[in-house]
Parts: C-alpha cells; sequence; structure tokens
C-alpha cells in the first residue's frame, strides 16, 4: 500500500467519525510522544472492541468434571435453591478476549498469579487469532501481533491482587518487543527476567552459525510479590573451635570497589596480637570501616573493623608467608619482580598506590584475611530464586543451590504423548517448567490464569503442586462455610484454583475443530482421573464453560436466568453450579448473609423470601432482582431487612469502559 492511498484511507476514515471521536484520536496522538515502543493502531477500535457487547458464561454440564464421590451440600440453605457441586476450577471456551471481558467484571483484583505462553509472532501463522492474514515479510505484522498482545495484557493487568505477578513466555527474537509493551501496561512493575533451554543444541539454525537453544519468561508484579525462593544451604558452616555463639563460616572480608571510590576503605589492617599488616586490594577495598580513620563527628553505621577483631570474628592467617622490606629501594624491586602480596593474580602493592612508604620496615603478610559469619547473625534463612533456570542435562555439573531445574521443550511434548497416546498437541510447554515457575510464585490458596491455556499444562501443574501440599502437610485448608466450594475444607489437598482460556482454533478448513474441549479439557479430566499408571488427583474437578455475547442494549431481553445466575455466582462466590429450580434461586452465603437472585417479583416470591431467614437461619438477604427498589419496599412492609441490587447494574458493571 502506498503513502498516497494510505492517507487517501485516512482521510475516508476520519470523514466518518463525530466530533467526540475526532477529540479523542487528537488526545491519542498528542499524548503518545514518547521513548518506546510504537504500533499502528486506534483508541477507537480498542474501546468499540470492549464495548461491542456483553460477554456471558454458560454451564456446559456434559463437559464439566466434579469429583466422585461428591462431597456433600453444606447445611446452611440445604434444599432451599442449593445448585449442587460448586465449581472453583475453570475451563473458558472460546476467543481469550472475551474471556477476559468476562473475568475482568467476574475477578478483578483476585487473580494472584497468571502464566501465559503467547503466539510468538514468527512470521508463520503460528496463532489462528490472526484473521487477516500477516506475511512474514510484512511491515505491519508487529503492529498486528502487538496490538493483539496489548488489548488482552490491559484487560489481565486489572484482575492482579496487590501482590499479584504476570509471567510471560517469549522467544529471544520477540523479547525485545514485548519486554516494551510490558513496560507500557505493566509501568514500574518489571522484576526481571528468567531464561531456560529449549533444547540440547540444534543443526535447525544454520544460516548464522548461531542456534537459538533458549526461551525467556518476563516476569512483572505488584510492589508485594516475591517468589519463595529457597532454604540456604548450611552445609558450609560448623563450629572447629567450639565457638560458643555457635556455627560460623570463614568468609570474604572485601567489597567491590576500588580505593579510588571508597577511599575511607583503603587502608592497612593490623592484627594486634601479631603485628602483622596486610595491604588492602586496591580493587576490593575492606567491608568495615576503621575507627581511626574517622572524621570528626562522623558515624558508622555497623561496627568498626576494631570491634570485630575484639570480638574474635577476623580470622588472621596462622600460616603464611612473612616479609618484611627495609627500604623503599627493596619495596619497589619486590613490586616490580611481583613478588608483592596478591588477591588471586592481583597484586595488591604497586608504585602508583599512595603511602607505599607505610610498608617499609613493617611485617607485612602475604595471606588473606577472612571474616567469621555465625549462622545465628544471618538477617535471611532463604536465598533468592535466580534468574537462571537449570536444565536437566546439566542439573549437578555445578552449584545452583537458588535455581530450580527444567526440562526441554520435549519433556512438553512426551507428556501430551503420554496423556492421549499421541502427539494431541505441538509445542507445548514443559510442565517442569511451569511446576517450578508456580512452585516459586504461589501460595495454596492462590487462583492461577492462564488465557493462552493451550493443551492445559498450567492446570496439570496446579492440581499436582496442590497433591504435593497434602504429601508435605503444607496445605492451608479452606474455610468450610458456603462461601467456598462444598468440597473446600473436606480433603487435605493444596486449594489453588485454576482458570484456563483455551480457544477451538476452528478454521474453514477444520470447522469442527475444538482445542479447548478435545485436548485442553480433556487432558484436565485424564490427569483428574489418572492415566498410564499415574493416579488421578483426589478432589480434582473444573466447570467447562462457553460465552455468549448480547449486546448492551439488548440485554434485558436476551440474559436469562443461566447467564444471571452463572455471572453473580462467579462474581459473588468465584464458583460456578448448575441452576437451581425455583423463582429465587439461592447462590450461597458470605457469613451470615444469604445471596440470592430473583428474576420475578410476585406474591409468590414475596412469600419465599419473606420466610428465607428463618428457614436458613440467615439474618441478612442480598436479593438481585431486575426491580430492586419495588421489591425492597415490599419485604420492609413483611417486616423483613434485605439489600436488593439491580440485577443489569450487577450485571454489566466491570465489562464496560475505556481499553486504556
Amino acid at each position: 500500500m502506498t503513502h498516497t492511498t494510505r492517507a487517501a484511507n485516512l482521510l475516508a476514515e476520519l470523514e466518518g467519525l463525530n466530533e467526540q471521536q475526532l477529540r479523542r484520536l487528537l488526545v491519542e496522538h498528542l499524548t503518545r510522544q514518547k521513548l518506546g515502543l510504537y504500533w499502528e493502531a486506534s483508541a477507537i477500535e480498542r474501546d468499540a472492541a470492549l464495548n461491542a457487547d456483553l460477554v456471558l458464561p454458560r454451564l456446559v454440564e456434559e463437559l464439566s468434571c466434579s469429583p466422585s464421590p461428591q462431597p456433600p451440600l453444606p447445611q446452611a440453605g440445604e434444599g432451599w435453591g442449593e445448585g449442587g457441586f460448586a465449581h472453583r476450577n475453570l475451563i473458558i471456551e472460546g476467543d481469550n478476549y472475551d474471556a477476559l471481558r468476562l473475568l475482568r467484571a467476574t475477578h478483578n483484583g483476585k487473580i494472584r498469579v497468571i502464566y501465559i505462553d503467547p503466539p510468538y509472532n514468527t512470521g508463520n501463522k503460528d496463532w489462528v487469532y490472526n484473521d487477516h492474514y500477516v506475511g512474514a515479510n510484512d511491515r505491519w505484522r508487529h503492529s498486528q501481533w502487538l496490538e493483539f498482545l496489548y488489548r488482552r495484557l490491559t484487560l489481565a493487568r486489572d484482575l492482579l491482587t496487590p501482590d499479584g505477578v504476570i509471567l510471560v513466555s517469549i522467544n529471544d527474537e520477540n523479547r525485545s518487543r514485548l519486554e516494551l509493551l510490558m513496560d507500557e501496561v505493566f509501568p514500574g512493575m518489571r522484576l526481571g527476567t528468567m531464561t531456560w533451554r529449549t533444547r540440547q543444541g540444534s543443526n535447525a539454525d544454520q544460516s548464522c552459525f548461531l542456534s537459538v537453544d533458549h526461551e525467556h519468561v518476563l516476569v512483572y508484579g505488584n510492589e508485594g510479590f516475591s517468589f519463595k525462593g529457597f532454604e540456604k544451604s548450611y552445609e558450609m558452616y560448623g563450629n572447629s573451635d567450639n565457638d560458643p555463639r555457635g556455627d560460623w563460616r570463614s568468609d570474604n572480608l572485601t567489597l567491590g570497589f576500588s580505593y579510588k571510590e571508597r577511599p575511607n576503605l583503603y587502608y592497612p589492617l593490623l592484627d594486634p596480637a601479631t603485628e602483622i599488616v596486610y595491604p588492602p586490594n586496591p580493587d576490593r577495598i575492606w567491608v568495615y570501616a576503621s575507627r581511626d580513620r574517622l572524621k570528626a563527628g562522623q558515624a558508622l553505621q555497623a561496627k568498626a573493623m576494631e570491634e570485630f577483631i575484639e570480638l574474635g570474628q577476623i580470622l588472621f592467617p596462622k600460616e603464611q608467608r612473612v616479609e618484611t622490606w627495609h627500604t623503599m629501594d627493596e619495596l619497589l624491586a619486590a613490586i616490580d619482580r611481583g613478588d608483592v602480596p596478591k588477591s588471586g593474580k592481583t597484586p595488591l602493592l604497586r608504585r602508583d598506590l599512595p603511602n607505599l612508604e607505610y610498608w617499609v620496615g613493617r611485617p607485612v603478610g602475604f595471606g588473606r584475611p577472612q571474616f567469621k559469619r555465625y549462622k545465628a547473625d544471618l538477617r535471611n534463612q532463604t536465598q533468592p530464586l535466580s534468574s537462571w533456570v537449570v536444565p536437566t542435562f546439566e542439573d549437578g555439573g555445578y552449584e545452583a543451590e537458588n535455581s530450580f531445574v527444567s526440562s526441554t521443550n520435549q519433556e512438553g511434548a512426551r507428556v501430551v504423548a503420554e496423556i492421549f497416546g499421541d502427539r494431541a498437541f505441538n509445542y507445548a510447554k514443559p510442565l517442569s517448567l511451569i511446576k517450578n515457575l508456580l512452585s516459586q510464585a504461589t501460595r495454596p490458596n492462590d487462583i492461577v490464569l492462564d488465557f493462552f491455556a493451550g493443551s492445559g499444562t498450567t492446570g496439570q501443574a496446579v492440581l499436582e503442586l496442590n497433591a504435593e501440599d497434602a504429601s508435605t502437610g503444607s496445605a492451608q485448608v479452606a474455610s468450610t462455610d458456603s462461601t467456598s466450594s462444598p468440597q473446600a475444607g473436606s480433603a487435605q489437598v493444596g486449594q489453588r484454583r485454576f482458570i484456563l482460556c483455551s480457544s477451538t482454533e476452528a478454521t474453514s478448513k477444520e470447522p469442527d475443530k475444538n482445542l479447548c474441549r478435545d485436548v485442553c479439557a480433556e487432558r484436565m479430566r485424564r490427569v483428574i482421573k489418572g492415566y498410564g499408571g499415574k493416579p488421578g488427583h483426589a478432589g480434582g474437578e473444573f466447570a467447562y464453560l462457553q460465552l455468549d455475547k448480547v449486546e448492551a442494549a439488548d440485554a434485558h431481553f436476551d440474559i436469562d436466568a443461566a447467564h444471571a445466575y452463572q455471572l453473580l455466582a462467579l462474581k459473588r462466590l468465584g464458583v460456578v453450579c448448575s441452576v437451581p429450580e425455583g423463582a429465587v434461586k439461592r447462590l450461597g452465603r458470605v457469613e451470615d448473609c444469604e445471596l440470592l437472585l430473583c428474576l420475578e417479583v410476585n406474591a409468590a416470591t414475596l412469600e419465599t423470601l419473606a420466610q428465607w431467614p428463618q428457614r436458613t437461619g440467615a439474618a441478612r438477604l442480598a436479593v438481585y432482582s431486575s426491580r430492586p427498589k419495588s421489591l425492597r419496599e415490599q419485604l420492609a412492609a413483611r417486616g423483613i431487612e434485605a439489600n436488593c441490587y439491580s440485577l443489569m447494574d450487577a450485571l454489566m458493571s466491570g465489562q464496560m469502559g475505556s481499553a486504556i
């Protein structure tokens, strides 16, 4: 497309915009002058896509999975509109943009960990979301990919808890673009990048004789997030001298600054017991300051070196070479020969260093003092997670106490083949990678979202971590009141929940293809029941949801009881269950308040609501209705105090707004 053609098309587009839309474009243009990533996008198109319609959940019971045997129903309200088993795990079929629009209305601020493995924009048609094929050499390919991700990431951002984190896999080719995009969507939230090996060497990339064998996981989190890290190893600690202060180890006594950067920490260290002096390293000065070098009025933030010496925490060498140079000429000759104390290969005395005359006539030690570090003085009993993921084939080859081990992409393909008997899905991430990431990022009660779920590896990782909590006794059992699912607290397993969003990936050539149903959900079903001789996961379950969309103007007519019930149950209780019979439908209970849905307000429903507190023991009622004001007044006339809410306001809340 030529520049002239594009300009003509733009003018034609502007002709059709109203004043408000033109103002919107102008504001966007004037505020976009910045340093960073730029791509072709339209704020008007973003808003139109976000507000085009309402997204409503529909439970497909025959594709859902419930534990067997099912746990008993809760006592409160039993037989009064209880919708049966309450699913806490979700598999959502459909475009993940629509799924995220729904989740923004139901799970805003509730998701603690998001992991995604989005399409990598390799130039091939590697993602079916691309409705208009963009060629490998098309200059706008990156714009379409970036805008595709931008719209989804901005929705995902609103789902995170105040201490939430999003982990995003990406290849080396597109890391820089995605990182800049993430900086824009999640400003100030960048925590780092992890690197892992995807394969054990390859001859696939021969053009420049550089084989890219690694990928990245970008980590962006809110202020309160941190990885668990690893417990420190104390094998190097001991107490060979029976020190009453406990186990200790010898440690380095220097800092990575030169004598020019920290001149106050560059001084001779004297052993008062032997009068031997030790030259400082000009490239790595002492950690602690000397009392003798303090200026008037200056205070130390830590103990002085002399105090540590008095406490016996400076370990001076017992057996070493000691040399005395009686004249400056002798010292300079030794410097020129390189016959002076060294740290590694670094000479500690050089002609260019200050105060060389100090070392003349004094016994100079060739050994290096060490610091006696006590285990009891350690502030942190854990060490941070390393950004380097150790590949399985290198495990044990070097010390990596703060790294976890992950297999290559071959494991991902192998696990899928074990579950299905064939390669039902290509390019699955290794289970060990996702499981270790979630083990570090999650707590036992977190919700984990993957809106590029693919074959469902993330869901399997969540179930396995929950099972491991049970075996190690680290599970935090959820409350057994009716705000949780009926099975909560009945099984001694972790309570992490998963939400997996996957599309059908149907095309004109394969109209019946359904990746979500036939791979993602089926994988989870087989993992829950057990496969290949491996045991299943007790209590494992999920609700299978499909998405219906209705025009906002038609919502009053097109939203039925099932839509309303599921959306409210997700929003208020985080669960999905079959819709109960009756005009008054019980959603559940929050503390002493019964949550109810009442589509019709008539004499029969009023009588049912009036009897509800006495029959269920509830202190309060919260009722969603199409006529909240009238319902509240009529219940008050019967002596029943109830909080009545507009059903339409509740259903539309969270789905409309600006895309920025």
